[in-house]
């Protein structure tokens, strides 16, 4: 491995840990639903810009590690996140040609696919009704869709990740 693909390593990685970072920091209470699903968000992009590198087991990796990190049913996010990378590796052609706010609903559908999964898993539990909308998640995820895709393109670009 030469010294750029290292460092493109890291910067995936560093994008990673700062998503995890900012899907667990504490928010006040009435914040807590509307937290967008920043894991998912940064998982998307990269599926949608390196395919080749982020992928379905990247996604039920960060998916088991969010397990881990939310103190969830184990393997409910890696789920989740492993069918939103298949989606997003298969639609990364079409994501890519997308203009920005096309994008942000197929994020928001993604995002909303999470949701669904979750309360799925949840009532085949026996686990009580969750109380967290379904949709604050998914459209916070989708308003900051653009700004996010802006600044993750401009790091991959600057660190010259492929």
């Amino acid at each position: 491995m030469n010294v750029e693909q290292h460092h493109a390593t890291w910067v995936i990685i560093l994008s990673f840990f700062i998503s995890f970072i900012l899907a667990i920091i504490p928010l006040p209470d009435w914040a807590i639903s509307w937290r967008p699903d920043w894991v998912a968000l940064v998982l998307i992009y990269w599926c949608i810009a390196l395919p080749q590198r982020v992928g379905i087991a990247t996604g039920w990796f960060l998916g088991i590690i969010l397990d881990v990190l939310h103190d969830t049913l184990f393997g409910q996010h890696a789920l989740a996140f492993s069918l939103v990378a298949y989606i997003s590796v298969k639609l990364h052609k079409q994501m890519r040609l997308f203009p920005r706010w096309q994008q942000a609903t197929v994020v928001f559908a993604l995002v909303v696919l999470i949701q669904l999964i979750g309360v799925w898993i949840h009532s085949l539990f026996g686990s009580p009704e969750m109380t967290q909308p379904l949709f604050s998640p998914a459209l916070t995820s989708l308003l900051l869709w653009p700004w996010l895709f802006i600044i993750l393109r401009d790091m991959r670009r600057t660190y010259k990740v492929s």
